[in-house]
């Protein structure tokens, strides 16, 4: 159905392989930096190129198109919040994200629609299969979601919030309600990942970006049973549709690595402020990450230094086997895409196991 697969070295790094350098990508690597995005956007509102599967597609590819044999993986072009929009809340984006009428007390929950959640995301599945197909093979394609803590902070928060008061307040004031309201964002969650591989997404990763907003027990209670639930679950039932498993990353931004790497993904992802020789960290589990965003407004010298540390730091934590590189978040909007490419050329120079022995 689809074109065979060029470049398999980030599905190979995932399962812990040895590989011949780490493959990288980007989180947000489609997005506000790249002047054919902002174009774009000049036409369009952002959840207009989402749910149109041509301009998700577009978007998509974009850096793919620009970095040709730099990056080795792309991501769909979504949000984190189109699970909640197809569970029937208005989310704008103006710029950063709003919700017209969160979720205030639990009570509010009765009114989220939360049957045929998935089908109302058909507009992901579309595009995950045209940009799949519009790859022609060149990188593999990673589908996504947010996590159920993550998504339900942004319901009840109407956006993002530094403190999360009101949503930190609904677990501590309405534990049960909360767990309730937990559930039906997880089993929202495992449909539309399991639609996105059908689809064609031959990656999984899970973003729980407000993960390390609460505190470890918090963290064990409100986060980790989901997030393991998800991985358990999509693999259980794509395994009951005859399809392959795919490789599952959980990027639980903040969070206790080593606690992350109990919901039992493939692949742990870190943030900046995690070293990965950290040895409370699983050895079984592979890693992606870390480099500070800010590190790309440094200049080139610096990014170079800091790609050759950051490349150092993993070899020393995996020698026999390989990591994802990437950032410990999203790249910001500012950066000159030049300086992405630089990056890119770093990790390929400095994780090259070949030229890099010692």
């Amino acid at each position: 159905m689809f074109p065979p697969l060029k470049n398999d070295l980030i599905l190979r790094a995932a399962t812990t392989e040895h590989t011949e350098r780490a493959p990288v990508w980007v989180m947000r690597q489609a997005g506000r930096y790249l002047p054919e995005f902002r174009e774009l956007r000049d036409k369009y509102e952002f959840f207009q190129i989402c749910q149109d599967p041509e301009l998700a597609t577009q978007v998509t590819l974009q850096p793919i198109d620009r970095y040709p044999d730099l990056i080795d993986a792309a991501i769909i072009f979504s949000d984190i919040l189109v699970i909640p929009q197809a569970m029937g809340m208005e989310v704008l984006m103006n710029p950063g994200p709003v919700f017209t009428k969160p979720l205030s007390v639990p009570e509010d929950v009765q009114g989220l629609q939360t049957d045929r959640v998935t089908e109302r995301l058909q507009y992901v599945y579309d595009a995950i299969t045209l940009a799949r197909t519009r790859l022609a093979g060149r990188v593999p394609l990673i589908g996504f979601c947010g996590a159920p803590w993550t998504l339900m902070s942004y319901m009840i928060e109407g956006g993002a919030s530094k403190t999360l008061q009101k949503s930190k307040t609904w677990l501590f004031k309405y534990p049960d309600q909360s767990k309730a309201l937990l559930q039906l964002i997880t089993t929202a969650c495992i449909d539309f990942l399991v639609g996105q591989v059908e689809a064609g997404a031959q990656l999984l990763q899970v973003f729980d970006s407000n993960g390390g907003d609460l505190a470890q027990h918090d963290f064990a209670q409100f986060s980790l049973p989901y997030v393991a639930q998800i991985a358990e679950r999509v693999r259980g039932q794509l395994r009951e549709r005859g399809l392959a498993s795919v490789p599952m990353i959980l990027f639980a931004k903040g969070a206790s690595p080593a606690l992350a790497a109990t919901a039992n993904y493939d692949v742990v992802g870190l943030d900046w402020t995690v070293d990965p020789r950290d040895s409370s960290i699983p050895r079984d589990v592979a890693l992606q990450g870390s480099l500070d965003p800010v590190v790309l407004y440094g200049g080139r010298d610096a990014i170079e230094r800091e790609v050759k540390r950051m490349c150092a730091e993993f070899r020393t934590a995996r020698p026999s086997t390989s990591w994802i590189a990437n950032l410990g978040h999203g790249i910001t909007p500012g950066v000159d895409p030049e300086d992405l490419k630089w990056f890119f050329e770093c990790v390929h120079k400095y994780s090259n196991v070949e030229t890099n022995h010692g």
